[in-house]
């Protein structure tokens, strides 16, 4: 069997992340597969890409990579306004697919992406890093104690600096016709998928969105009350700001009828927990790290240094290598997007409740 040959359009930021990532994976050997082709509307920036990945195709036609026979999955690492042609290019022509969060501006294309991939019977893998997080996934395995009773409520806030400096290296972000909306979108596309795996899934939203940078459509600050079928709660702050020294950011607090975890990254770190009357444990970094791999079931000698950066594109060619679908996959993704949707109709009738189910 050949190994699986890969396309990757866009060689912005996102897209010198998953090539890191993939360039680590391969030349540790942990999945089989190879650069056939990138693409980039900056010639220049595709050669550079391709000097360094070996990738024989360099293109600035996207249909052409997605066009090439040796091509097998494409990798859509553009602005989001970008996503959904290339998707549905994608899957006309029989490629498997990875596209970056979020899928897209409006729920509508997001539901023809997925009726398109679907429909072409290809596998389709999306950018919602956090469901492959250490943290996170040793945080949802100890939540899962049946003594802990029942979830009442989870509060998470959510900030970073405005995603147009720095080392983003690009301001399309600031752009409405290009990002489709702002922080609740292109990064609490996130949190809203991590709150219903937590959570379970939501009945009802009220949201509220305002614009303190000036960019025209793109909200920099976005709160949400979400409601869940199990009747837990949770607050949601989802924030850009300019204070360019603070790193992105993630604070979560759970709190059950008998028990309250609290963590403050969202890849890896230690969790702070309490059960009951007892004393307050703290769960060491490196034990969170020991616990996910486990979980996970890959060898910590194997993915050495691959861990911090390749985890989410090793899961997902991992698959399609083997002939499984994908996860997280545009299933996931268009619940969140459902969630999304709802908190800005919220937001536009003033904070009214959005019914989900």
């Amino acid at each position: 069997m050949s190994p699986l040959g890969i396309g990757l359009v866009g060689c912005g930021f996102i897209g010198r992340f998953h090539s890191i990532a993939i360039r680590s994976v391969i030349r540790r050997g942990l999945v089989d597969a190879q650069y056939a082709a990138v693409c980039d509307i900056d010639e220049q920036r595709a050669r550079s890409f391709a000097d360094i990945t070996g990738a024989p195709l360099v293109t600035t036609d996207a249909r052409e990579l997605i066009a090439s026979r040796d091509v097998d999955v494409v990798y859509v690492c553009v602005p989001t306004a970008g996503h959904k042609p290339l998707v549905l290019e994608a899957a006309a022509r029989g490629k498997h697919v990875f596209c970056e969060k979020p899928l897209a501006a409006k729920l509508t294309d997001v539901e023809d992406m997925l009726a398109a991939a679907q429909s072409a019977g290809v596998r389709a893998g999306v950018g919602l890093i956090l469901r492959h997080s250490p943290i996170l996934t040793v945080l949802k395995s100890l939540i899962e104690d049946p003594a802990l009773g029942r979830l009442m409520t989870v509060v998470f806030r959510d900030d970073q600096f405005f995603p147009i400096q720095g080392h983003y290296r690009s301001d399309w972000r600031k752009d409405r016709a290009v990002a489709g909306a702002g922080t609740l979108l292109e990064h609490s596309i996130h949190d809203v998928d991590v709150l219903r795996w937590l959570a379970g899934e939501v009945a009802g939203v009220r949201g509220t969105i305002r614009n303190f940078a000036g960019h025209k459509g793109v909200e920099d600050l976005a709160t949400a009350h979400l409601q869940f079928e199990s009747g837990a709660q949770a607050q949601l702050v989802s924030v850009w700001h300019n204070v360019l020294a603070r790193p992105s950011s993630r604070r979560l607090e759970l709190f059950f009828e008998h028990g309250y975890f609290q963590i403050e990254s969202d890849f890896i770190g230690p969790i702070t927990f309490q059960k009951h009357a007892d004393s307050p444990v703290v769960l060491a970094e490196d034990e969170v790290r020991r616990r996910y791999l486990t979980i996970v079931g890959v060898d910590e000698v194997s993915i050495g240094d691959a861990f911090r950066y390749s985890l989410e594109d090793y899961f997902f060619l991992d698959a399609l290598s083997k002939g499984r679908e994908p996860f997280p996959n545009f299933e996931v993704a268009i619940e969140a997007h459902r969630i999304i949707d709802a908190i800005y109709r919220s937001a536009a009738a003033r904070g009214d409740e959005i019914k989900l189910s």
